[in-house]
C-alpha cells in the first residue's frame, strides 16, 4: 500500500528531503556540506543515525563525514535551543573584548559555552573565528552576524531574540 505524502511521518518526510538532496546532487561527495545542512534544517542537529546514513550514500568515509560536522561552526550534533548564539572568541574579537561579552552571556542566561538553557531558548555556543574580523567583536545570533558587541548590546539582543 503506497502512503501519501500527508499521511507520512514527520521522521519520513525528513528522511525523504534528505535523499532528494543527495540525488539532486547525483550522490555525489562534493555534495557532503549542502547534505548536512538539508539534514541540520530536518531534525535540528546531526546526530549518529544521520552522519552514519549520509556516510554510506555517498560513500565517504565516517571520519570524513564526522570531520566535515565538528569543523564547521553551522553544524551541531546534539539538540539545541530554539534561538542560537555563536560568540568569536577570534583573536580580533578577543582583543576587542568577546571574553568579557562571554561573561556577561553565561551569567545572565546561567549557561556555559556548548549548552542550552534550562527552559530550551537559548544555546551558547564559541568558534575561533566567524570571519567577520572587521566587525570585532562579533557573533552569530540565530542566522545574523552582529558587529561592534558590548555586554549590554549583546544581552539586549538576546533578549530581542528569546522573548520573541
Amino acid at each position: 500500500m503506497v502512503q501519501t505524502v500527508s499521511k507520512l511521518s514527520e521522521d519520513e518526510k525528513r528522511r525523504r528531503m534528505i535523499i532528494a538532496t543527495m540525488r539532486r546532487n547525483g550522490y555525489a561527495p562534493d555534495a557532503l556540506i549542502e547534505t548536512l545542512h538539508t539534514v541540520q534544517s530536518a531534525f535540528g542537529y546531526l546526530d549518529d543515525t544521520a552522519l552514519r546514513f549520509v556516510a554510506h550514500e555517498l560513500h565517504i568515509p565516517l571520519s570524513k563525514v564526522f570531520g566535515v560536522a565538528t569543523f564547521y561552526h553551522a553544524f551541531t550534533l546534539k539538540p539545541e535551543g530554539r534561538h542560537r548564539c555563536i560568540l568569536c572568541q577570534g583573536t580580533a574579537c578577543y582583543v576587542k573584548g568577546s571574553q568579557v561579552i562571554l561573561q556577561a552571556v553565561t551569567r545572565a542566561y546561567h549557561i556555559t559555552p556548548g549548552g542550552t538553557t534550562e527552559d530550551g531558548e537559548l544555546s551558547l555556543l564559541t568558534a575561533r573565528c566567524l570571519g567577520s574580523c572587521s566587525l570585532a567583536p562579533a557573533a552569530i545570533m540565530d542566522e545574523n552576524v552582529v558587529g561592534n558587541l558590548t555586554p549590554e548590546h549583546a544581552l539586549a539582543a538576546l533578549e530581542g531574540l528569546t522573548t520573541s
